[in-house]
């Protein structure tokens, strides 16, 4: 589920794609129609054997009752999703968030599979992670993993949730961008400014060690508070490959003590996870008819 387009796709077992949709969200008032939603699970299930369906969706959501909370960019408050959705298709259908769904990818089959502690970080337009402890997703009603809303610069740029000096006003794709043009004076996306550190470009590099500081300053909090053995960075700024993990890796096993110092690692999934782990939600929820 996005703001913008809503992508679907029938899978296997083995969470291959069969078949795919990608639609622009229809909105009703503002919200997000939720009959369209429904409408695309049908037809994508017209005519196959389907099981379950797993959707995934961003803002706060809770995983257990796949109840969403608020979802600003969707028009959604207060809203049974997984109820309403379910009685309209007819089929046994599980409602997580976004992150924790593409965290559910990579802590099952992807980058982190069978490990009981890890972390799960796309960087992106935001930032959030999903958290496997022992084993088990922290949810807290949803509200766990807004870890791109931790202070990592008191008194730096305001954040769009109200706060100064967020994580992601140094780290998110768009403040890449902002803090070179601000430096510079030129236009150029988060990728472009990765692209120009192995061009020698000074001001990409100087905000590339902003974001990578601010980043290891707030993984370094989530390892004090839940331990992890792994931490999988992913999104479209993990694009860059070597020039985040490595840097990010060092950061923050630098400013670690006595703490387990994690492995980083790339997303095995990419752009997969979401779909994966919407898949395995399906499945789950199969099991669970």
């Amino acid at each position: 589920m996005g703001g913008t387009s809503v992508k679907a796709a029938l899978v296997g077992r083995d969470l291959a794609p069969v078949a795919t949709l990608r639609e622009p969200t229809r909105r009703v008032a503002g919200a997000v129609d939720i009959d369209h939603i429904a409408s695309m699970i049908t037809r994508l299930a017209d005519g196959a054997a389907v099981a379950g369906v797993g959707v995934a969706v961003p803002g706060v959501v809770d995983d257990t009752t796949g109840h969403v909370v608020t979802a600003v960019n969707l028009g959604w408050h207060n809203l049974p999703l997984q109820t309403a959705l379910s009685s309209l298709t007819g089929m046994p259908l599980k409602v997580r968030h976004d992150v924790r769904t593409g965290g559910l990818a990579e802590f099952t089959v992807g980058a982190a599979a069978g490990v009981a502690n890890a972390v799960f970080l796309p960087i992106g337009t935001g930032i959030a992670a999903a958290f496997q402890v022992d084993g088990r997703p922290l949810v807290a009603g949803g509200y766990a993993g807004e870890i791109g809303h931790l202070v990592v610069d008191p008194g730096g740029a305001p954040c769009n949730c109200g706060a100064l000096g967020c994580l992601e006003t140094l780290a998110a794709a768009p403040a890449v961008s902002r803090r070179y043009a601000e430096r510079t004076g030129r236009t150029a996306t988060a990728a472009e400014v990765a692209a120009r550190l192995e061009e020698g470009d000074a001001d990409a590099a100087a905000v590339w060690a902003d974001a990578v500081a601010a980043l290891g300053a707030a993984l370094a909090a989530a390892v004090a508070m839940v331990g992890p053995e792994v931490i999988v960075l992913g999104g479209g700024l993990a694009e860059a490959g070597d020039a985040l993990v490595g840097p990010v890796r060092d950061d923050l096993h630098a400013r670690l003590t006595f703490q387990r110092k994690p492995a980083v690692v790339r997303a095995a999934l990419g752009q997969d996870a979401g779909r994966a782990g919407a898949a395995l939600l399906g499945w789950e929820a199969a099991d669970g008819a």
